[in-house]
C-alpha cells in the first residue's frame, strides 16, 4: 500500500495489521486513552477492527490512519510513536483531523508536524475544501496543536457530556497561509 508521506522529522505509513501490538499498546495508554478513547482501554480485537477499518479507508477513499514514525532512526528500533489521518466521528459522521502521540515525545512539535502533513495531503491530494478537528476542551495540548497547525477555533459545543472544541481551516486559509502551514 502506498500513501507513505515524509516530514523533515517523520515517517507517516498506513497503519497495518502487524502493527496491532504496537498501536494497542500505545492507545490503550493512560495518558493517550484519556482523549481518544474517553479514558476506556479498547481490547485487541477493537484496535484490530480499526486498523482493517483504516485500510478499507485507504482503499476506497485514499485516507484513514497513519503510524507516525521517526524519520531517522537506528536500524531495529523503527517503531511506531504516534498516529494521524482523518476518521469519522458521530452521528451523522463527520470527517475529522486525528492525531495521537506517546507522551514520551510530547513538547517536541511532533503532534504538529504530523497535523500539518495531514492538513497538506488533505488540501493537495484529497481537494478537501475545509478539514475539521475537536478535542475535548480540557485536552489543551491538542487545541494548540491545531492551533499551530494553522485551525482556528470555530465553535465549542457539549458531545456525549464533554465540553468539545472545534477547529477549522478551509482550504482559502490554507492557500493564504501555505508557507507557514507546510511541514
Amino acid at each position: 500500500m502506498g500513501y507513505e508521506i515524509r516530514t523533515s522529522r517523520l515517517r507517516l505509513t498506513p497503519i497495518r495489521i502487524n502493527e496491532l501490538d504496537e498501536l494497542h499498546r500505545l492507545w490503550t495508554g493512560p495518558e493517550v486513552r484519556k482523549y481518544i478513547w474517553d479514558g476506556v482501554a479498547i481490547s485487541r480485537e477493537e484496535a484490530a477492527s480499526i486498523i482493517a477499518q483504516s485500510a478499507g479507508y485507504f482503499l476506497r477513499r485514499r485516507f484513514g490512519l497513519w503510524a507516525m514514525k521517526l524519520g531517522v532512526v537506528p536500524a531495529g528500533e523503527d517503531r511506531i510513536i504516534g498516529f494521524c489521518g482523518f476518521w469519522y466521528f458521530r452521528d451523522p459522521p463527520e470527517l475529522e483531523l486525528i492525531y495521537g502521540l506517546d507522551p514520551a515525545y510530547w513538547g517536541r512539535g511532533l503532534a504538529t508536524e504530523a497535523a500539518r502533513a495531514m492538513i497538506q495531503y488533505g488540501f493537495d491530494e484529497m481537494s478537501f475544501e475545509s478539514i475539521t478537528g475537536s478535542t475535548d476542551a480540557a485536552n489543551t495540548r491538542s487545541a494548540l496543536v491545531m492551533e499551530r497547525a494553522g485551525m482556528t477555533l470555530t465553535k465549542r459545543a457539549m458531545v456525549g457530556g464533554l465540553e468539545t472544541i472545534f477547529y477549522a481551516i478551509s482550504r482559502s486559509e490554507y492557500e493564504q497561509h501555505r508557507g507557514n502551514i507546510l511541514v
